[in-house]
């Protein structure tokens, strides 16, 4: 067997397009031409001496010996990287970068916010930050850590449970002047409602009595959104009612933009949690940054541990 094609970049190469499925796009990210890329494929196939990947016109797949050494080579780059890591580490603080996806109002309100703080911290380290509200998957992405609103499915993830993120009905003095003020959770079909349309189940609110008692209650709105900032200006713009975050709205509070109805009532709290890709975990940058977030996002507004 030929060796020579048994080099760290080609397994780098191999490791992405497993991954990504796609040649063009793994060669934009590593800044090469599709060709190189081809060429780092069939030299590492070569070396091995089994075909690794089903190629078709418009995806590439895994052959099952492919499957087997592409966990192989997350152990070899694992093992290489920290090596590396530690030998840094001897000398100098934790340098390179970290990919945090996180969900995008949080991630603008607060967590860019929170980033700025950890690079004054650690100057050497490089954060790409990720807004998106869709789960995307954590390796085929090349992301390191993502911070996730709602119940998680992946259980192939680390997580830190960092808490609960804590909801109120609120809305704009100016449309409770207009529309009056609900005294009840029945109440609440007649009111106009933002509807967060990228939410499953925002055609109702549930609602929790703090002397005891649940409700769902049917809600109707003519503006559905799919962001939360667009959520934001809508309810301060006296456009409906609805559900918000308080990390979301707090402000708004503070300043009288918004007000809180039905205070006895509560939207159920949803988790808010750290997702960190195994394989990263160890590596000294992105444990850095998983302790400080561990540490600074339950002191947002509305975010209880308990």
């Amino acid at each position: 067997m030929d060796n020579s094609g048994l080099s760290l970049d080609r397994m780098r190469t191999f490791v992405r397009v497993a991954e990504r499925g796609n040649l063009s796009m793994v060669a934009r990210e590593l800044g090469v031409g599709q060709s190189t890329v081809t060429r780092h494929l069939n030299e590492l196939e070569d070396a091995v001496g089994v075909p690794l990947l089903n190629r078709t016109t418009r995806r590439v797949t895994l052959t099952d010996e492919g499957s087997r050494y592409y966990a192989n080579c997350l152990q070899v780059l694992r093992l290489v990287e920290q090596a590396a890591e530690e030998a840094r580490n001897a000398r100098r603080a934790a340098a390179g970068a970290v990919r945090l996806s996180c969900t995008a109002a949080l991630g603008v309100m607060h967590v860019t916010r929170l980033i700025f703080e950890f690079q004054d911290r650690h100057p050497d380290i490089s954060v790409d930050l990720n807004l998106t509200d869709e789960r995307i998957d954590l390796v085929r992405e090349g992301v390191d850590l993502a911070l996730r609103l709602g119940p998680l499915t992946d259980s192939s993830m680390k997580l830190h449970a960092l808490g609960k993120s804590h909801r109120m009905l609120v809305g704009a003095p100016a449309y409770f002047s207009a529309h009056g003020r609900p005294e009840h959770p029945d109440d609440l079909s007649r009111y106009e409602t933002v509807i967060m349309s990228n939410v499953a189940g925002s055609d109702q609110i549930a609602l929790s009595s703090r002397h005891g008692g649940n409700f769902t209650v049917p809600v109707n709105g003519k503006l559905r959104v799919d962001h939360g900032l667009a959520a934001r200006e809508a309810l301060a713009a006296g456009r409906g009612m609805g559900p918000a975050h308080l990390w979301l709205v707090h402000d708004l509070l503070d300043n009288g933009r918004l007000e809180v109805v039905l205070e006895d009532y509560r939207p159920s709290p949803v988790p808010l949690s750290l997702l960190i890709v195994p394989e990263r975990s160890a590596i000294a940058r992105v444990r850095l940054l998983t302790d400080f977030l561990v540490a600074e996002i339950p002191k947002l507004p509305g975010i209880r541990t308990s």
